[in-house]
């Protein structure tokens, strides 16, 4: 008897659409059909592959409103942020389809004797396990590089965006990628976890939970399949001496409350000198309160729901341990009465170690406020942590920040008085607990290549 699961509007609660999950018989079965068609995808040409991405580029600005509005639907995004993500997705299937013949073209080396061949190939079906909170975004970024390296995908997206996972096969198919290159598997963890042994499961490219992603590496690793991990964060946001004020409290409000602040690389702690605490934490603490909470539909919202009820009550429960061991709430901090999955954005401050606030991922709108005794000592606080996704650094002396982003950021990602996500052409990735791999920049479409030297020797 097949399992089913639920999608649920998380600003209401109630019901969008029920959903029967796949037999391991028909998973399996979905994987060999992936290693059937690379077959013949891996025999296509660069320009045919970038044909199809570039059209799917076109679909995906052609379906922005319908993506935005489901996309806010099943996990509750601001429905100007989604077009926004769509915005990003077709970018990076341009971007993909660009760079897939400068990346992947073959290159010769000097051989003692003769002369040597590099060339990149394809290895065969990649398993892109996927979380909720950029449900178009987290997809189009690992299939995109993969397919334009000649590989197939299978996703195992969250369950709570299945209706995207389905909307995404459509349009790839509807773009020319021949049936198997990609498809949306209707899974659960256990049999999204089956199929990384699988023998025709040549490479496997996670995004979520730390916990979740060793578990992953560790499986992978037992059948010698190369990973693409990246995880959680705890970003630091670090407000030096001479930083401009205004400038990094305006910056940091957004980074934290953008995508309802469920994003992995999104501000979390912000590490502010002594000499200007008092001045960022009135004016960060006066605009947080002042963000705009309501229907994810609306426009003018700035902050929807939280994906689902239990990630809320999981973020609340940080809250009020953080609180338990001394932390203070200058703002929010209370589950509101109502419908839906709402939670306000929130300000802790006297944040310490041992806390969920300081060692941990708070994934949604709560700002941790961490006081420095000086620029030295905020660097070090912002490298206290076991995580390494990304961070930021405001200073006037933009020299200088960039010397620290460079050698004392232990991070994959820097801002310098600035917040960005994303960027098609810009590395993506982190280092310590927030995994492994890149994405992006061209260095993803290299990620699950076999990398091979041909050897010719003149006769």
């Amino acid at each position: 008897m097949s399992k089913t699961v639920n999608t649920i509007d998380p600003s209401t609660g109630e019901r969008i659409a029920e959903y029967h999950l796949l037999s391991e018989e028909q998973a399996n079965a979905a994987i060999e059909r992936a290693d059937a068609a690379f077959q013949s995808w891996r025999m296509e040409s660069l320009d045919k592959r970038a044909k199809v991405l570039n059209k799917m580029a076109d679909l995906i600005e052609q379906n922005s409103d319908e993506l935005a509005q489901l996309m806010t639907r099943e996990m509750g995004k601001p429905i100007a942020q989604g077009g926004q993500e769509c915005q990003l997705c077709a970018a990076i299937c341009r971007y993909s389809a660009e760079q897939g013949p400068e990346q992947l073209k073959d290159e010769t080396r000097p051989l003692q004797g003769g002369r040597a061949l590099i060339t990149y190939q394809p290895i065969g079906v990649i398993l892109g396990i996927q979380p909720w909170n950029f449900p178009l975004y987290q997809v189009i970024r690992y299939s995109a590089c993969n397919i334009v390296a000649g590989n197939t995908t299978v996703l195992k997206h969250a369950s709570n965006v299945f209706g995207m996972a389905q909307k995404i096969e459509q349009l790839y198919l509807e773009a020319g990628l021949p049936e198997g290159v990609f498809q949306s598997l209707l899974l659960d963890g256990a049999g999204a976890s089956k199929l990384v042994e699988h023998p025709k499961v040549r490479g496997v490219t996670f995004t979520g939970s730390d916990n979740t992603g060793k578990k992953i590496a560790e499986a992978a690793g037992k059948v010698v399949k190369k990973t693409v991990l990246e995880l959680g964060s705890n970003d630091a946001y670090v407000v030096l001496s001479d930083a401009d004020i205004a400038l990094a409290v305006k910056t940091c409000v957004q980074g934290r409350v953008v995508n309802n602040g469920e994003t992995c690389v999104s501000a979390k702690r912000f590490v502010v000198v002594d000499s200007v605490y008092d001045e960022f934490r009135d004016q960060f603490v006066a605009q947080m309160a002042a963000i705009k909470t309501g229907d994810p539909k609306e426009k003018g919202t700035q902050l929807g729901p939280i994906a689902r009820k239990d990630l809320r009550d999981t973020l609340h429960d940080q809250v009020e341990e953080s609180v338990s061991k001394g932390a203070k709430v200058s703002v929010g901090g209370q589950i509101p009465e109502g419908a839906g999955f709402f939670y306000p954005a929130t300000v802790l401050e006297d944040v310490k170690p041992g806390m969920p606030a300081y060692d941990g991922e708070l994934f949604g709108p709560v700002a941790a406020l961490i006081r420095a005794s000086d620029d030295e000592d905020a660097m070090r606080i912002a490298n206290d942590s076991r995580y390494g996704l990304g961070g930021g650094i405001f200073s006037r002396n933009e020299d200088r920040a960039i010397e620290l982003a460079r050698l004392h950021f232990d991070t994959g990602m820097v801002n310098i008085n600035g917040y960005n996500l994303a960027q098609p052409h810009l590395p993506f990735g982190g280092v310590k607990d927030s995994g492994y791999g890149r994405e992006h920049g061209g260095f993803g479409i290299r990620e699950f290549v076999n990398i091979k030297a041909v050897m010719i020797s003149h006769s």
